[in-house]
């Protein structure tokens, strides 16, 4: 089959558009879908100058999700004095898959010549993965426990690093599954909460002084198509499923959106789109309520809405 914009053999077929597109206009595809989503989502302010640039942390884990987040961003901004990138890699101390992903995101930010900060929970917390899965003293799935140590690490070092953005490479299929479980949980109070964190253009969200912006701008490209981006583009992306993923129920979502989307072409597209504009309004709703009770931590000091923050009480519970 040939390209739809020129006779070059295509790599892909979207079957959700229609195209088939050929290396290059695959690339181009890709890299126009995300830069649209940085400008819709407002995340170059106008007043960002040379003299005062703007900072933003690339949460990159050295999978192919974050690789290619990094180098479109790096593509994009390389000659815009106004945008610095920082790739924050953090090491959670998971024997073989970490170390190699790690090597990863060394060779990208060398080869992109970028800074590059690389922090471990072993360094911070005293505890590696691989043993916090042995013990499981709160009899949870190795996720939770990562999920909560991962994000305090990010937010920690986004401020530490005075960072204006954190951007992570969750994309299309990510977002979809997380708007579907929000949907079927019923739970309106955490999808305004989801457009206020991440997904609203930054002009639009209710003000978060106490949290790092986030961003996710590669959420309009489905999984399959940024596998196939790193391999065209022969990036260093260790694309290997972590050996503690548990997450058994965003497992059955994710089964139930692949068998919706082989059958109805476009169905992750139309989710995350309906659920984007009703977050907008959940939102709206939910402003004039006031934020969540924040305090900060008795033991680290963090921003949270309880006396000791999750991540405390986790790391007492392994202690």
């Amino acid at each position: 089959m040939d390209c739809n914009r020129c006779d070059e053999e295509a790599v892909m077929h979207a079957a959700y558009s229609g195209s088939h597109l050929c290396a290059d206009h695959f690339r181009e595809s890709v890299e126009k879908r995300v830069r649209r989503r940085v400008r819709r989502d407002d995340l170059v302010p106008q007043d960002a100058t040379p003299e005062d640039p703007e900072t933003w942390v690339i949460g990159l884990s050295g999978g192919k999700d974050s690789v290619v987040l990094t180098k479109i961003l790096h593509d994009t901004f390389a000659e815009d004095p106004r945008i610095e990138l920082v790739g924050l890699t953090i090491h959670e101390g998971i024997e073989g898959y970490r170390d190699k992903s790690v090597e990863a995101c060394v060779d990208l930010a060398s080869d992109l010549d970028i800074r590059h900060e690389l922090v471990s929970y072993e360094d911070e917390f005293g505890i590696r993965m691989d043993d916090v899965v042995e013990d499981d003293p709160e009899n949870m799935a190795a996720c939770a426990y990562c999920g909560v140590f991962r994000r305090d690490l990010l937010e920690k070092y986004a401020e530490e690093l005075e960072a204006d953005l954190l951007l992570t490479g969750h994309n299309l299929d990510d977002e979809a599954q997380t708007a579907l479980m929000n949907f079927l949980e019923g739970d309106v109070s955490q999808i305004a909460k989801h457009f206020d964190a991440s997904l609203g253009p930054l002009s639009e969200r209710e003000d978060q002084e106490e949290f790092v912006p986030r961003a996710k701008p590669l959420r309009d490209v489905p999984e399959k198509e940024i596998a196939l981006y790193a391999h065209i583009n022969d990036l260093p992306a260790h694309i290997t499923e972590c050996p503690h993923a548990s997450e058994a129920y965003r497992g059955e979502i994710q089964q139930l959106l692949y068998e919706l989307e082989e059958n109805h072409p476009g169905t992750r597209h139309s989710i995350l789109s309906g659920y984007e504009e009703l977050a907008g309004i959940a939102a709206e709703e939910f402003s004039d309520e006031g934020g969540a009770d924040l305090q900060e931590c008795k033991e680290c000091g963090s921003t949270t809405t309880r006396e000791i923050c999750r991540k405390c009480s986790l790391l007492e519970s392994l202690a």
